[in-house]
């Protein structure tokens, strides 16, 4: 999943919202919420459902910026962390917390991350 990603247009809606602004079903916003939750894992037929609804696009944009934010943290921990490991020689510590992240990790450009440092330690 080399896609660009529309997760900064998601950090300011959601920033938005979070301010107290109402959440207003544009076809731009509809568009924005199906794209970002498919490329967040969340299923195709859950986001169309979620945005026929103000609550529900509501919630789904909130879901949508907690799998990009929880994410993110793990990979800033574990990326840096199993570099660390791997450069002491510690090539089975690096690949465990490698795996124990894939096996968490739901979002595919964060997985595709992951698996590409896997690659690396061999």
């Amino acid at each position: 999943m080399s896609e660009d990603t529309d997760w900064d247009d998601v950090r300011a809606l959601f920033a938005r919202v979070g301010a107290g602004e109402a959440l207003t079903l544009t076809p731009d916003v509809r568009e924005l919420l199906l794209r970002t939750a498919q490329q967040v894992a969340i299923p195709e037929a859950a986001a169309h459902s979620a945005i026929q609804d103000v609550e529900a696009a509501t919630a789904l944009l909130g879901e949508v910026r907690a799998r990009i934010r929880t994410g993110s943290q793990r990979m800033m921990l574990t990326l840096p962390a199993a570099r660390r490991l791997r450069l002491a020689g510690n090539k089975a510590g690096a690949r465990k917390l490698l795996e124990d992240l894939l096996a968490v990790e739901m979002v595919p450009l964060y997985r595709e991350q992951a698996e590409l440092a896997l690659e690396d330690l061999d």
